[in-house]
């Protein structure tokens, strides 16, 4: 029997993202209301033997979040923007990315560093320090995503979040992918890259602790280098939830990540559950011919 594949994806401007088996598929609604559809076939990389080997598949994951999220999030901003003769180049967006990239490591990594050691003189141990480290960057975590919620073009960013989360729960659970179907399914869901981050910052307090209490220096490089490891080892602990989820100690240690949902979505309109079944059903679609295909004599 096949292993079973799970579906998912992400919010883009005015659209979703959803990754298939073989190919991901963008679609964004035009300011004059029609679908604007993208499918883009996945490289080896993302299908191979590395997106399946433990520890290994986190790193390769991270990857794929960051360049097929941005190849996304760069199409759905240029639909966007077709109405008034405008485009975005690749260049701007990797640049964009860049500069993102570093303010999360400055603002989530670096400063909670250093607001915990304006303590060093009360700390001891070094498991404290990291849980006080922990708990602040969990804070700033927290703070950031709620400061996102008030500004109107990323609500309907999360809005499309909660319809992307929508559509994958209905799949799953094998009703039809049809609007009125999935309304009633939860816009939280296992595999959110939200809850995925919540593990990444529990993680990192267990590796960071291992690391100890060293020169201030070398903890900021640790901070640094040791990033993909708390991926890898954040993306198994998902990995494992997302399989085992009907157990009820699971979801218990899951929860808080799934409570965090809450901030990173938002019930659907129509119109948006529309957009996230079409670029669910294309990939779908595009993994069975794909199927028939190496079946067929």
């Amino acid at each position: 029997m096949a292993k079973r594949f799970y579906y998912g994806g992400q919010a883009v401007i005015e659209g979703v993202m959803m990754r298939g088996q073989k190919a991901m598929v963008t679609v964004v609604r035009r300011p004059n209301g029609d679908l604007a559809v993208d499918s883009q076939p996945l490289a080896a990389i993302y299908t191979g033997w590395m997106r399946k080997a433990p520890l290994i598949r986190g790193i390769v994951v991270l990857i794929e979040a960051l360049v097929l999220g941005t190849k996304s999030l760069l199409y759905s901003a240029n639909v966007s923007l077709e109405e008034e003769g405008k485009e975005i180049s690749g260049k701007s967006v990797w640049a964009m990315v860049a500069v993102a990239l570093a303010f999360a490591i400055v603002v989530f990594f670096m400063a909670p560093l250093f607001l915990t050691k304006l303590l060093d003189p009360y700390i001891s141990s070094s498991l404290v320090f990291n849980l006080i480290e922990g708990f602040i960057r969990l804070g700033i975590f927290i703070i950031y995503l709620k400061l996102m919620t008030l500004v109107p073009d990323i609500k309907r960013v999360f809005a499309y979040h909660g319809a992307e989360h929508k559509a994958v729960n209905a799949y799953e659970d094998g009703v039809p992918l049809e609007v009125e179907a999935i309304k009633k399914y939860s816009t939280a869901h296992m595999r959110c890259g939200t809850s995925f981050l919540f593990i990444v910052l529990v993680i990192a307090i267990i590796v960071f602790a291992v690391v100890g209490l060293p020169s201030i220096w070398l903890m900021v490089l640790s901070r640094i280098i040791l990033i993909p490891l708390i991926a890898a080892l954040s993306y198994e602990v998902t990995y494992f939830g997302a399989r085992h989820a009907e157990n009820r100690l699971v979801r218990t240690i899951l929860a808080p990540g799934l409570w965090l949902q809450a901030l990173t979505t938002r019930e659907p309109n129509d119109s948006q559950l529309e957009v996230s079944l079409s670029a669910l059903g294309k990939v779908i679609e595009i993994d069975q011919m794909k199927e028939a295909a190496q079946v067929s004599p």
